[in-house]
């Protein structure tokens, strides 16, 4: 059985920038999920929302009143174990202006950032997070080696100097 990765591409902003994101959303959070190693199928949700989505859902379940580039529900102890099919890890939403914003400020493509934030929720799905310094280093390096795979450069990597040229 494979993994089910459902993403709804609620603001067509996402679209517009990127055409295929409903298809690099799957792929990054199929990259990711192999950090599971041997486990059985797992199902996700993707939501490809804006900012105001993401702002009320930060507000309501985070008590933090702005948007976010990404927010990681994990669905918690699957009581559904039993059962023959996918189990259920989570829901992942991601702000398509404060994610284009900073893909912007970060001299990075959307494409990239995007899929970076999408190996980064399902990561959090999994279980990862980035709490403390051991933590964060650990789900960083996770994190590298899964875009590493995907050939998306390192996102903690500092980017090249603007004025500074590549010898060709």
């Amino acid at each position: 059985m494979s993994d089910r990765i459902a993403v709804l591409v609620a603001n067509a902003a996402w679209r517009g920038r990127l055409p295929e994101v409903a298809r690099l959303a799957r792929r990054a959070a199929r990259a990711a999920l192999r950090e599971r190693g041997g486990a059985g199928a797992a199902e996700v949700a993707i939501l490809l929302a804006d900012d105001a989505h993401v702002r009320e859902l930060n507000r309501r379940f985070r008590r933090k009143d702005k948007p976010t580039n990404v927010l990681s529900f994990p669905a918690g102890t699957p009581a559904a174990a039993a059962i023959d099919g996918p189990t259920p890890l989570g829901d992942i939403v991601l702000a398509f202006e404060t994610c284009a914003r900073e893909a912007r400020e970060q001299s990075k493509t959307l494409r990239a950032h995007m899929t970076h934030l999408v190996v980064h929720g399902v990561l959090h799905l999994l279980g990862h997070d980035h709490v403390g310094n051991r933590e964060a280093e650990r789900m960083e390096a996770l994190e590298r080696a899964v875009l590493a795979r995907l050939s998306v450069r390192d996102p903690y990597a500092s980017p090249p100097h603007p004025t500074r040229r590549r010898a060709a």
